[in-house]
C-alpha cells in the first residue's frame, strides 16, 4: 500500500540537485535506479551538514556502516534538467542502527519518498556494534525532532 508524500515543512535539510541527461530513461523521465542514488547523495550531504564526513568519522577497523534496507515510491516522475531538492531526515536512532527519511521535491511537489536504515557493524564479522557517541551526539545536536531512544 502506498503512502502518501511526506509535507515538506517535516525536513529542516535540503541539498539541491539536478537531473543530469545520463539519469533520464527514452521516455524522458528519471530512471528508477537512479533515486536510490539521489538519496545517497542526500545522507552524505545530511551529515556533511551535521559536521560529520564518510568515511572519515563512521569507518575504523572494526566498524563501518552497511545500508540494510532501502524503500523507494514513487508519485510523479522528474525529468531532465529539472532542479530538484533531495530533503533528509533522521526519524530514529537505534543501539547500532540509523534510520533515515527522505524525499525528492521539484518544487512543492514531492515526486518521491523513502525510508534507509543502516546499521553500524563490524565488517569482518557482520555482526552490529554500538553507534559511537560523536556520531549520536551529533545528530541529536543537528536534527531538532530526533528523540533519544531506549533500543
Amino acid at each position: 500500500m502506498t503512502r502518501h508524500p511526506r509535507p515538506r515543512s517535516d525536513f529542516h535539510f535540503t541539498y539541491p540537485l539536478r537531473v543530469r541527461w545520463a539519469e533520464v530513461d527514452r521516455q524522458g523521465v528519471v530512471f528508477n535506479g537512479h533515486y536510490l542514488t539521489y538519496f545517497d547523495v542526500g545522507v552524505t550531504e545530511y551529515w556533511r551538514a551535521a559536521g560529520m564526513s564518510y568515511p572519515g568519522d563512521f569507518v575504523t577497523d572494526a566498524a563501518d556502516l552497511f545500508l540494510v534496507k532501502a524503500t523507494v515510491e514513487y508519485y510523479a516522475p522528474a525529468h531532465f534538467d529539472d532542479l530538484l531538492d533531495i530533503a533528509v531526515r533522521c526519524v530514529r536512532l537505534g543501539r547500532s542502527s540509523m534510520t533515515y527519511a527522505l524525499a525528492v521535491y521539484r518544487q512543492a511537489t514531492c515526486l518521491t519518498g523513502g525510508e534507509l536504515i543502516y546499521v553500524y557493524t563490524d565488517p569482518h564479522t557482520r555482526t552490529a556494534q554500538t553507534l559511537p557517541d560523536a556520531i549520536r551526539d551529533a545528530l541529536y545536536r543537528f536534527e531538532p525532532t530526533l528523540a533519544p531512544t531506549q533500543s
